[in-house]
């Protein structure tokens, strides 16, 4: 029971998404409500409620906020991170990904194979800092820590 059922993202604040974002954006959030795991472990002996959860995301005074609740709509956890962290992978992460979005109009498939590898490499390391900020607020597993990082990344587009 202890996965994501909803995500939301509060990008009302945010310019319009490029129809590439916006692709990367339902991706993820599909594939996250397809299959995650998300837990939140206890606190200070205080028992958590168990999930699944509906999560929302947003960027507040330049951090990530993450407000957790349950299937109820009950108050679970409400955690903020730094954006710091993130900045520069999102930034690389932006950039291999106009360069793979060009790639796939005009180059061969080998080159757009390099491209993706890189891209991934990426992902995976803005997945990697993710699980670091999490450790002891939520455990997620590593397919879980990619789609969230995409979807930060998404967040900080316009942030």
């Amino acid at each position: 029971m202890s996965y994501i059922s909803h995500i939301e993202l509060d990008d009302a604040n945010l310019p319009p998404p490029t129809p590439e974002i916006e692709q990367e954006r339902k991706v993820a959030m599909f594939d996250l409500i397809e299959e995650n795991s998300f837990a939140l472990p206890e606190r200070e002996g205080r028992e958590v409620p168990k999930g699944p959860y509906r999560v929302a995301l947003s960027i507040r005074e330049k951090r990530l906020v993450f407000d957790i609740r349950t299937e109820s709509d009950e108050p679970a956890a409400e955690f903020h991170l730094s954006l710091s962290p993130f900045r520069q992978v999102v930034k690389d992460y932006w950039a291999i990904c106009e360069s793979y979005f060009d790639a796939v109009k005009n180059m061969p498939p080998s080159q757009i194979e390099t491209i993706d590898m890189a891209r991934r490499g990426i992902h995976n390391e803005g997945a990697r800092i993710l699980e670091e900020r999490l450790e002891g607020k939520a455990s997620v597993d590593n397919d879980t820590a990619r789609r969230l990082f995409t979807l930060i990344c998404v967040l900080h587009f316009g942030g």
